[in-house]
């Protein structure tokens, strides 16, 4: 595994609360300091929960929660699409529809087509302090797989699954000597009924696995920010540091299981429309090269092909994607993942 760390010292704070961008359905996630972790005493987290019906993708989710704590980060009720804000008085400022292309050594070095990705932003103005004293942005993130077989050094048919979404560009480093951290909400919302729900979302740049009887939520502690965390082969568990990832405040990560044709039979081709709410500026956002991540973490044995476990390896694909003025997407990609 390429374990690759990204030393942002975050020496400045942006001059509003948390509390401040409270909103029906936005879970605030830590800045700087990891959250208490709700079940492993006087340990910390990145995360939080958001949906945890389904066992992360291994089952059906309950698409619809009512009941906390899977309802958390539920945003209702639904934008009246994709396009529309998640909540009144925001603006949309731009999207794209970015195709989603895999070349490492499993598709044997060329390009294959496995999906688009939706990269939305959304603007409110500033008011008057101390109501919203600077803009408000929102980012929105939707990954749709497509069944197209990626892997040619497998028999079978091979469908990349996005068991972790990242997104980067939430530590303002246009003063390389006083990086500035943006305190970050997170948010979903499903716009039709055969989109994936979202299980956790973190403050973590590490995707981290989840097969059948994992932790729910992650610890920190792993000491460095690899991009895909757990146990790279089958059968098997993760040990306990494969089951961490460290607070990262350039990135959030939306922890789902995307797959056009599910080897778990848990087919959802669609995720649900990720949000990130965050102070910017009147700005126009910025295009960033490898701002977005997919990532397959192995959660299941394939059963298809004569090569069970090929399709299933840890793979980080990128995608350019909008990012506040004075965003980066540190660290760099490293192939396969």
């Amino acid at each position: 595994m390429k374990n690759v760390t990204l030393r942002l010292a975050v020496l400045g704070s942006v001059a509003y609360s948390v509390a401040a961008l409270a909103a029906p359905g936005f879970t605030a996630l830590p800045t700087t300091t990891p959250f208490p972790h709700p079940t492993v005493s006087g340990a910390t987290t990145a995360y939080v929960r958001c949906n945890d019906t389904g066992d992360f993708g291994s089952g059906l989710s309950n698409r619809n929660p009512t009941t906390a704590p899977s309802n958390e980060c539920y945003l209702t009720p639904n934008p009246a699409g994709d396009l529309s804000s998640p909540i009144s008085g925001y603006g949309l400022v731009t999207s794209a529809s970015r195709p989603v292309t895999l070349n490492n050594i499993y598709s044997g070095n060329t390009n294959k087509s496995i999906g688009t990705v939706l990269d939305v932003v959304w603007r409110k103005p500033a008011a008057t302090a101390p109501v919203t004293p600077t803009p408000m942005c929102i980012y929105g993130t939707k990954f749709t797989a497509t069944a197209n077989d990626y892997n040619t050094t497998a028999v079978g048919n091979q469908y990349f699954e996005a068991n972790g979404v990242a997104r980067a560009g939430f530590v303002d480093v246009s003063t390389p000597s006083t990086p500035v951290a943006r305190d970050v909400e997170v948010a979903y919302a499903r716009m039709t009924g055969t989109s994936e729900v979202l299980f956790r979302a973190g403050r973590a740049y590490t995707s981290v696995q989840h097969r059948v009887g994992d932790q729910d939520i992650p610890q920190t502690g792993l000491g460095s920010n690899p991009s895909i965390n757990g146990l790279n082969s089958w059968p098997g568990s993760a040990s306990a540091a494969q089951q961490t990832a460290d607070l990262n405040n350039n990135w959030v990560e939306f922890t789902t299981d995307i797959n056009a044709r599910d080897d778990d039979t848990s087919t959802t081709a669609s995720s649900a429309m990720f949000y990130i709410r965050t102070t910017c500026t009147t700005a126009a956002p910025a295009t960033v090269t490898d701002a977005i991540r997919l990532r397959q973490t192995f959660q299941e044995q394939s059963t298809d092909g004569s090569n069970p476990s090929a399709d299933q390896n840890f793979i980080e694909v990128t995608v350019t994607g909008f990012v506040a003025p004075g965003g980066a997407a540190a660290p760099a990609h490293t192939q396969p993942f």
